[in-house]
C-alpha cells in the first residue's frame, strides 16, 4: 500500500547482520524505532521555518493527509496520545452520561478500562475468546443493561475482533461501537482497513508501537459531523476562533508530527523486518507453545508476538530463566483488568484471568537480530 510520502532518501542506519552477530546485552521486549536523524532534522527545520510550534501546524496536517491515504480512510484527528484518542472518541460520540457504562474487554492495556472510568463511564468486562484473545461477542448481551451506551472492543495484539458479530450485537442493541486500535496500524479487514469499521476506532502511536510519533494517537469516525465535534473538543472547544463547546488541549506538536512523517517514510522496512522476526519465532516455538488465533479474515502486521504457556509456574520459570540471560519479555497483558481493585464492576471473568496469567509478549522490533533472537528461543525451549 503506497503511503503517499515523498521520500527524503536518507540511507538506513541499519548495522548488516554481520556487523551486530557479536553485540551481546539486555534484550527488550521493544525499542523504538529511529529514523534516519537527517531525515527527521529535515522535517524539524520545516516546522521551525514556518515559527508554528503547535495548533494543527502544517507537519500535522501532512502527516494527517498521508496517513488517511496510507489507510484509505476520512475523518482521521491527530491527537496528544492514543488515551486521550479513547477519551475524546467517548466524549464526541455522547456515551458520556449520568450512570453510563460500556461493555468492553478485561484483557487489554489499563488505558482501555481507565479511559472510560476517567470520563465517568463505568466498564462492564465481558470475557473474551479462548483462542483469539479478542472480546467473545457471545458473552455481550449478557452485560447490557438500560445504561450501556457502547461497547468498546480491542483488535488485541493487532488481531482484529470479530468485527460481523460485535457489529450485529451492537446494532440489536442501539449501542455505539469504539474500538481500541492501538495494535492495529495497518491491520486490513475484508479488504479494507480495520480502522473503516465501527463509530470510531482509535490508534495509539506511542513510541513502542509499530509506527509511532513519540507520544501521540488518532481517532478514525465514521461520522464527519462527529469527527467535526471530536476535533473542537481535543482543542479546547474552538472553531474558527470562537469557543463552542467544552473541550481540552489534545493536539498533535509540529515536532511529534515530523517524528511521525519521518518514520512513515520506513514503515515499509518496518513491516518487513516484523514479520521476518515474528516468522522465526513462530518457525521455533509454534510446535511447543499455544499461539493466539488470527482472524482469517484479515491481515497481520507483527506487531507483537504473544505465547501463552502451560500454566503461571511455567511463566515464571520461564521469566527467570530470561532474566538470567538478560532477557525481559512482558507479561502482557496482567492482570486481567475486571481484577483491580478500583474497578467497580467485578464481574468474572475466567477465560481472560487464565489466559492473563500465563501469556508473555517476546521482544520483537526491527533492531532485534538473529543471535538475540535465538536466544530468546533457546532459553523458552530450554525452560519450558
Amino acid at each position: 500500500m503506497s503511503t503517499g510520502v515523498a521520500s527524503t532518501n536518507y540511507k538506513q542506519e541499519v548495522a548488516p547482520q554481520s556487523d551486530r552477530c557479536n553485540i551481546v546485552g539486555p534484550v527488550f521486549v521493544t525499542k523504538p524505532y529511529l529514523p534516519h536523524p537527517g531525515r527527521i532534522q529535515h522535517y524539524i527545520e520545516r516546522a521551525c521555518t514556518s515559527h508554528q510550534l503547535s495548533n494543527r501546524g502544517p507537519l500535522e496536517q501532512l502527516l494527517t493527509d498521508r496517513l488517511q491515504r496510507y489507510f484509505e480512510v476520512d475523518n482521521l484527528l491527530l491527537v496528544s496520545n492514543g488515551t486521550l484518542a479513547l477519551q475524546i472518541a467517548q466524549a464526541a460520540l455522547n456515551i458520556k452520561v449520568h450512570k453510563a457504562n460500556a461493555v468492553t474487554t478485561p484483557f487489554s492495556f489499563v488505558a482501555t478500562a481507565s479511559s472510560l472510568l476517567w470520563e465517568g463511564i463505568e466498564p462492564r468486562f465481558s470475557d473474551i475468546d479462548e483462542a483469539t484473545l479478542c472480546l467473545d461477542p457471545t458473552t455481550i448481551s449478557a452485560r447490557v443493561d438500560t445504561n450501556t451506551r457502547a461497547i468498546v472492543p480491542v483488535h488485541v495484539y493487532g488481531n482484529a475482533c470479530d468485527i460481523d458479530s460485535i457489529e450485529k450485537t451492537a446494532q440489536q442493541h442501539d449501542l455505539k461501537t469504539i474500538y481500541d486500535g492501538s495494535h492495529a496500524f495497518g491491520v486490513r479487514y475484508k479488504g479494507q482497513s480495520v480502522l473503516n469499521y465501527g463509530d470510531a476506532t482509535t490508534l495509539s502511536f506511542h513510541a513502542t508501537k509499530l509506527f509511532h510519533t513519540v507520544e501521540g494517537g488518532a481517532i478514525v469516525f465514521k461520522d464527519h459531523n462527529i469527527f467535526d465535534i471530536a476535533k473542537e473538543m481535543s482543542s479546547f472547544g474552538y472553531r474558527s476562533g470562537s469557543i463552542k463547546r467544552v473541550g481540552i488541549n489534545a493536539k498533535m506538536s509540529e515536532i511529534h508530527a515530523a517524528f511521525g512523517l519521518a518514520v512513515l517514510e520506513d514503515i515499509d522496512i518496518i513491516f518487513e523486518k516484523r514479520q521476518d522476526l515474528w516468522q522465526h519465532y513462530h518457525e521455533g516455538l509454534a510446535d511447543h507453545v499455544t499461539l493466539p488465533q488470527f482472524n482469517s479474515n484479515a491481515t497481520a502486521n507483527h506487531a507483537y508476538f504473544p505465547i501463552i504457556l502451560n500454566s503461571e509456574t511455567v511463566l515464571h520459570r520461564i521469566m527467570r530463566a530470561c532474566r538470567l540471560q538478560e532477557i525481559y519479555p512482558r507479561r502482557y497483558f496482567h492482570p486481567s483488568l475486571n481484577t483491580l481493585d478500583y474497578m467497580p464492576d467485578k464481574q468474572s471473568c475466567p477465560v481472560s484471568e487464565n489466559i492473563s496469567s500465563r501469556t508473555i509478549c517476546l521482544p520483537i522490533y526491527p533492531g532485534l537480530n538473529r543471535q538475540d533472537q535465538n536466544r530468546m528461543i533457546d532459553t523458552i525451549l530450554q525452560a519450558h
